[in-house]
This record gives structure tokens, C-alpha cells and sequence, in this order.
């Protein structure tokens, strides 16, 4: 991830934030289900969701 988006997520609020956690995971989930069935064109953006994930959740603890 590059610094200037990892800066304009801590810019976000804590609302900002949760709304992009929930979207990140609603896209894990179909990401996971559409690869149980068939292969995702791009395996890596499985592993990328699941890290911008982590980093969300890692703004939200430093912001409580």
C-alpha cells in the first residue's frame, strides 16, 4: 500500500471507516464464495482485501 493512500485512510472518520469495513468484508465474503466454485481471475486480491481489512481495523484501534 502506498503511504498516500494509508495517510488519506487515517484522515477518515471513525464512521467513514466502519462503512469501509463493512464493504471490505461484504467483498471477502463474495471474493471467497466466487473462488469455492470457480478460480478468481486474481487470486492476490484475496490476500489484498484481507490485508486492507487488517489495516482498517488497526486505524479504528489507534482512533479508540
Amino acid at each position: 500500500m502506498k503511504s498516500k493512500e494509508w495517510s488519506q485512510l487515517k484522515n477518515y472518520t471513525k464512521e467513514e471507516l466502519l462503512s469501509k469495513l463493512d464493504s471490505l468484508k461484504k467483498n471477502l465474503f463474495d471474493l471467497k464464495y466466487r473462488n469455492s466454485y470457480t478460480k478468481v481471475k486474481n487470486p492476490l486480491e484475496i490476500r489484498a482485501t484481507r490485508r486492507m481489512i487488517a489495516r482498517v481495523n488497526t486505524i479504528l484501534k489507534q482512533k479508540a
